[in-house]
């Protein structure tokens, strides 16, 4: 693939904040090693009743400071009244951070489902709206190219899609999926309902397929049998294991490029190699040695 194909491909990358100092060297290495694609932003998430505010704040302030990056930091209507959410927005826009991942947010786990904060935003389009009364920001939300495990039906979730566009969102990323079919006919979906926005898909690299299919529970996400007998008897080789997960996600988002794609997000789980090979495949490629 020649370099200028490189130009035509925009990804982004996700880590999650470290509770640990190990953690914490495991993230830096992966966001030095994957900052020289020149993604158009990283983003760092938010735990599922706040919990990781202050590790979230702490890694965004970090790639801010000391890379050239863009850091997005995730935002939630989860555990924290709409004055709270507003000065921490405003924080972020006084940091320099122009880029903000909107969420409703799951609840915390012992939780039996979600309840809006009785001062606080109540879904993910209000939270929109709500920080682009703030600052200007450049505001990512999710779709779910399977439906959102809450939502009654595929009507009502692309709805609420599109009301947070609406408000004021500049794209959605996806859930993460494997059937490439899946997105496409979502995509065309988001389309027919008059929706013009990005519609970014997100991939997850594979390092633990037990792992997966407990994300995939969680999120709604289906697991193909063919991806399934692909990693069989791999649980005590790593190596191969390997080599399976970026034949998998290249094979993934080459089809999805071969369909008119040009951007991606990347659920790297705070690890580099894969997300690397991935985008190599791409064609998205160090400046200097595409130069």
């Amino acid at each position: 693939m020649t370099s200028s194909t490189c130009d035509t491909v925009e990804v982004s990358f996700e880590f999650f904040p470290p509770n640990s100092e190990k953690m914490q060297k495991t993230l830096w290495e992966s966001v030095q090693r994957l900052s020289v694609l020149n993604p158009r932003f990283v983003s760092v998430t938010y735990g599922a009743d706040g919990s990781t505010r202050e590790r979230t704040h702490d890694a965004v302030a970090r790639i801010a400071g000391e890379t050239g990056l863009t850091a997005a930091p995730h935002l939630t209507c989860v555990g924290a009244g709409r004055a709270e959410i507003d000065d921490i927005a405003r924080g972020y826009w006084d940091m320099g951070i122009r880029h903000v991942v909107a969420l409703r947010g799951d609840p915390p786990k012992d939780d039996s489902g979600f309840q809006p904060h009785p001062d606080g935003y109540a879904y993910a389009a209000d939270l929109v709206a709500g920080l682009k009364r703030v600052a200007d920001f450049d505001i990512s939300v999710a779709a779910y190219p399977e439906v959102h495990p809450e939502a009654p039906d595929a009507a009502f979730d692309l709805d609420n899609l599109k009301r947070k566009l609406d408000a004021g969102a500049s794209r959605a990323i996806t859930q993460f999926f494997f059937d490439v079919e899946l997105f496409l006919h979502f995509r065309d979906r988001c389309a027919a309902a008059g929706i013009e926005s990005s519609i970014v898909p997100g991939i997850l690299p594979i390092t633990r397929f037990p792992q997966l299919e407990r994300f995939a529970r969680q999120c709604g996400a289906s697991v193909p049998d063919w991806l399934a007998e692909r990693f069989d008897g791999l649980d005590d080789d790593p190596e191969t294991r390997r080599m399976i997960a970026a034949s998998v996600a290249i094979e993934q988002v080459r089809a999805l490029q071969a369909e008119a794609v040009d951007e991606f997000h990347f659920y790297t789980l705070n690890r580099s190699e894969l997300t690397f090979a991935i985008c190599h495949a791409l064609g998205v490629r160090p400046k200097q040695a595409a130069a």
